[in-house]
């Protein structure tokens, strides 16, 4: 992959705009730093997030197209995406109902993809929201999913098992205050129906232009 310039940084690393010259087009790569891939809590969630959306084809979420390591360094390849989050577009305000419905709707096919799947994204906000210039959502950023299975005998959605490396800690909170689940908020597991409450605190800012929860302070919001 040829490094074309940088994208932004966050938390989980650093992306980058690239090329493939072996198919010629454009690719995001997002690098976790050398330096971090020593924190195993870290690596864990980047390969997690890796192997959650490897899973996944549709439309409404994010392709992966690859996983490696340089240096030292994990990366993870998928589609570059051209026009802005869904948190530069709301900026304080509402949209109009339409496209909030238009929104909403793609959001929620890519969800019911994902979760047939058993896999919960977890932290779902707006900042984890593409819109394409022509109009599509995107999903970003499966980096706190949960891969899941139905215990045998339960129903769908009910009872869903942790696996392997993305196994969660009880106790641990992990997503983003305002739109997380309270199950989540006390640290306890998150299933499908944790995203479905976070696609109705998107759903209402959308509409609304303002946040659902949203108080003073983190223990403000929280409660």
């Amino acid at each position: 992959y040829e490094i074309v310039a940088p994208i932004g940084a966050g938390g989980m690393g650093e992306v980058y705009r690239a090329k493939d010259p072996r198919l010629g087009r454009d690719v995001a790569i997002k690098v976790l730093p050398a330096s971090f891939s020593t924190d195993d809590d870290r690596l864990r969630r980047f390969e997690q997030e890796a192997r959650a959306a490897g899973l996944l084809n549709h439309p409404n979420i994010t392709a992966v197209y690859d996983i490696g390591s340089h240096d030292g360094a994990p990366y993870v390849v998928s589609e570059l995406l051209e026009g802005e989050t869904l948190r530069a577009e709301l900026e304080g305000e509402r949209v109009s109902p339409r496209k909030a419905i238009d929104y909403a709707i793609q959001l929620a096919h890519g969800l019911a993809a994902a979760h047939e799947k058993g896999i919960v994204h977890r932290d779902l906000k707006p900042e984890n929201l593409f819109v394409n210039r022509d109009g599509r959502l995107k999903i970003l950023d499966f980096g706190l999913a949960k891969l899941t299975h139905a215990e045998e005998g339960s129903s769908a959605g009910q009872t869903n098992l942790p696996t392997g490396v993305a196994a969660t800690e009880p106790g641990v909170v992990l997503g983003t205050m305002g739109y997380m689940a309270p199950e989540q908020v006390r640290g306890r597991p998150a299933d499908a129906r944790s995203d479905i409450f976070s696609f109705g605190a998107i759903f209402f800012e959308m509409l609304s232009g303002k946040r659902a929860f949203q108080g003073d302070s983190v223990a403000d919001t929280m409660s």
